[in-house]
């Protein structure tokens, strides 16, 4: 019998963040770009940082009924999959870099939101949306992907409608060997 250890300290081997302000399109291009990595010969895994109160369990299976119980973690498995829940209930919320160790060894871990932050991160942004550059005070967000220039941006600009040219620049910049 195969061991597939749930936990492993070396995590990724690359790290790429997806920032942006919410509606930006920060979902709609990580569907894009997964497939195009992984059709790179990558394995590909991706984390949410939500500042909402989710619920991956739904009221009335058992799962749930344990968790609500006061069960601290509950382990869901099948044959296809298996997922943790993880209930913090009055402790800190985990430090980004505890739970990239919880991760399973990948070449490329895309995190969408964690936007405080330090890894390299591209910073989703439409002008028509008026909302506020986060490279301008972020000096860890490495290019902007839009799908309209912004004027007087020191960073490579991305067509956001472009996954592959996306996924080329994170591919280019992380020196990731394809």
């Amino acid at each position: 019998m195969t061991s597939h250890a749930p936990h492993n300290v070396q995590g990724p081997k690359y790290i790429m963040g997806i920032i942006g302000w919410s509606g930006s399109g920060k979902t709609t291009l990580l569907g894009k770009l997964i497939p195009d990595l992984t059709a790179r010969g990558l394995t590909v895994s991706t984390m949410k940082h939500t500042h909402h109160d989710f619920d991956m369990d739904q009221p009335g299976k058992d799962s749930y009924r344990h968790r609500e119980a006061g069960a601290k973690e509950v382990l869901l498995t099948s044959r296809k999959r298996w997922a943790m829940l993880h209930e913090l209930r009055e402790d800190p919320e985990y430090a980004i870099d505890d739970l990239i160790k919880m991760m399973a060894p990948v070449d490329v871990l895309l995190i969408e939101g964690f936007k405080s932050h330090t890894y390299p991160k591209i910073e989703i942004n439409r002008p028509s949306r008026g909302k506020k550059l986060i490279c301008e005070d972020d000096d860890s967000v490495v290019a902007l992907a839009t799908d309209e220039p912004f004027e007087g941006v020191g960073i490579p600009q991305l067509d956001l409608n472009n996954a592959k040219a996306v996924g080329d620049y994170i591919v280019s910049y992380l020196h990731v060997k394809t």
